[in-house]
């Protein structure tokens, strides 16, 4: 039987276009936090990411995703001169997926050539999941760095500009991989790490590499298998091992991100967070609760999305429904470069 938290809609909310951030605040840590307790033992409030020294407790540890973002975002022109928009889901050196838009029109076999130098040839593809798989020339990483710009998500409703390849990645993104930000993590600036490491709270890395699944809406038959689309991720040893000390002195966990999360409860073994990697279509939402982490870091993210249930398995859908409701009222700013929410 279908519950109330299985009906897309009861996931909807109104979002009027002025509170999408289309541009990141300046410096990363001025963005606004709304700071929820998740007993509802003392009252939400109103603070900033650059209080999380003082919001958290000595003996915290902060979860972050060192995955980096890809410049995938591609143009390209098919013998036609029609002009076609790629993104490499992958960094070779073999071939890799790829979105096309549009897809239908281009064929296997035929190669498009980049603007501003280089090819992409179209090998097959995958239809039920909306992929091509293509080998380009040079290789997807040379051909990414040298024209390739960020993949901000098309609600931001712009281009991609230079400063977005430093604003739409985190100041610790390590490994490459992404196909989006992981947003939570966009509002740390090196002085916050080290005021947060200065105050006893601990910062440790996972990755998740976010997939194409980021760019598309949940579907009632995705909420009806309870999976979503496939993420690779690593846990390493020193963050069980930093993971499992915090927990036996005491302090909390709080995923930064929901990806550091999903990361984090994929590595669960026998109810603890263990070092390895592998992919994972975790689907969390309510009545489900995570298990890995005491607590959570995250932006306000898209209606009818699965971000938005998975924040719920901390609060509840109807306490989280309000919270946005009264964020929207109080001008916070949504989804990637907007505000975010801490709750512990």
């Amino acid at each position: 039987m279908r519950g109330m938290h299985d009906d897309l809609a009861a996931w909807d909310f109104e979002l009027p276009a002025d509170r999408i951030a289309a541009h990141p605040v300046t410096p990363r840590d001025a963005a606004r936090l709304r700071v929820l307790s998740i007993d509802a033992s003392e009252p939400d409030h109103d603070a900033h990411v650059s209080d999380l020294p003082t919001l958290l407790q000595p003996g915290d540890r902060l979860v972050v995703n060192d995955s980096r973002v890809l410049p995938a975002r591609l143009f390209a022109e098919r013998a036609s001169g029609a002009r076609v928009e790629v993104l490499l889901l992958g960094v070779g050196p073999g071939p890799v997926m790829a979105l096309m838009r549009p897809a239908k029109k281009v064929k296997d076999g035929e190669t498009l050539r980049v603007e501003g130098g280089g090819a992409i040839t179209v090998l097959d593809r995958d239809e039920e999941a909306g992929t091509v798989r293509v080998q380009t020339d040079p290789p997807p990483a040379l051909l990414m760095q040298a024209h390739g710009s960020m993949p901000l998500p098309p609600y931001l409703g712009r281009d991609a500009t230079d400063a977005d390849r430093e604003r739409y990645q985190t100041v610790y993104a390590k490994e490459p991989g992404s196909a989006a930000a992981p947003t939570a993590g966009l509002h740390f600036t090196p002085d916050l790490l080290n005021r947060l490491v200065e105050a006893g709270i601990g910062v440790s890395a996972v990755t998740l590499h976010v997939g194409i699944g980021t760019f598309r809406p949940l579907r009632a038959e995705d909420v009806a298998a309870g999976v979503l689309h496939p993420e690779v991720w690593h846990v390493p040893v020193e963050t069980a091992e930093a993971v499992a000390a915090t927990r036996a002195h005491g302090g909390r966990v709080i995923a930064v991100g929901t990806t550091a999360l999903r990361a984090l409860e994929a590595s669960l073994l026998d109810g603890r967070v263990a070092a390895g990697g592998g992919t994972t279509r975790l689907f969390l939402r309510p009545p489900q609760r995570p298990r890995a982490v005491d607590g959570l870091m995250t932006n306000f993210h898209l209606p009818r999305s699965s971000l938005l249930m998975l924040v719920a398995c901390f609060i509840g859908r109807d306490r989280l429904m309000r919270t946005y409701a009264s964020a929207l009222e109080g001008g916070y700013r949504f989804f990637s470069y907007g505000d975010a929410m801490l709750l512990v």
